[in-house]
């Protein structure tokens, strides 16, 4: 039977001018905006598959929905659960949670419920999922994932109180900005090889990257990678350079504000990749190329 939506009042004119029958057992009648919830729902989720949120004033949102939180909505009793934390797993230190402090320390943001960590959503795409087992092998929690279209980033989300406690007060990470607060490689992890190079490792697959550098000498081309980190942080700057010097990998400051650290020479690098490697799968591919 073929399906057509036409209005009602149209009906009840063609029934009056021209006594047609309304045929009732195959028409149904629906409220005059039948559609329009069906439509909001399409058109939310095209906001937020292209913006990453819904539309409205964001802040105004929550400014709203804390309100009603703290004057009515905690003390419902459907809400109660709400106010419980889910636990996590509390790792020992390791080079699995070293490199997880480094991954923070590069792309990562610590507010007071969430840590956020931003990565390309095309280049960054494995190592995405690398940092995402990573957190689950460690917290035993499987990590949100969502995709920011206009900033290209997928933001890898988890939102534990627990988390953030265990950061702050046995990490020694910080809430807030990094490069106000002006961080720095936590004590625990310079006290121990292992555990800085694995720290290392997880700042230079986050802010680090491999670059290509060519020149011509008579008109030959001569190619070869260089690798740069950047960073605020000039106490994050002055630690990282230390142990890449401590490990006999010579390096520079470089950039206007002497804001990133330069591996320059081949032999260098080779070094860099052979003691500290890398698990970020566009930084290996840059290198090998």
């Amino acid at each position: 039977m073929e399906k057509r939506n036409i209005l009602h009042f149209a009906v009840l004119i063609k029934k009056t001018l021209h006594h047609c029958p309304m045929w009732h057992a195959n028409i149904t009648v629906k409220h005059p905006f039948w559609w329009t919830k069906k439509a909001a729902i399409i058109g939310g989720q095209a906001t937020y598959k292209k913006y990453g949120v819904i539309g409205g004033n964001q802040q105004l949102r929550k400014m709203r929905w804390r309100e009603w939180w703290d004057k009515k909505g905690k003390f419902k009793k459907q809400n109660t659960k709400i106010l419980e934390r889910k636990q996590i797993r509390k790792p020992k230190l390791s080079n699995k949670l070293a490199e997880f402090v480094g991954i923070v320390l590069g792309d990562g943001g610590i507010t007071e419920r969430q840590i956020t960590i931003s990565l390309h959503h095309i280049t960054d795409k494995q190592y995405s999922v690398f940092v995402s087992i990573l957190i689950k092998q460690l917290f035993r929690i499987t990590p949100a994932i969502y995709h920011h279209n206009i900033r290209s980033i997928n933001a890898i989300v988890i939102s534990r109180t627990e988390l953030i406690e265990f950061c702050v007060k046995k990490l020694g990470l910080k809430i807030g900005n990094k490069i106000r607060q002006q961080v720095d490689i936590p004590d625990w992890i310079k006290k121990n090889e292992k555990y800085q190079i694995a720290c290392i490792r997880g700042l230079m697959d986050t802010d680090g990257t491999v670059i290509i550098h060519s020149y011509k000498v008579k008109n030959k081309k001569y190619t070869y990678k260089k690798l740069a980190f950047t960073s605020g942080s000039r106490p994050l700057l002055k630690s990282t350079s230390e142990f890449l010097t401590k490990l006999k990998i010579k390096n520079r400051s470089a950039g206007r504000n002497k804001n990133d650290i330069r591996i320059d020479s081949k032999k260098d690098v080779k070094i860099y990749f052979e003691l500290i490697g890398t698990h970020n799968p566009k930084h290996l591919k840059r290198y090998l190329k």
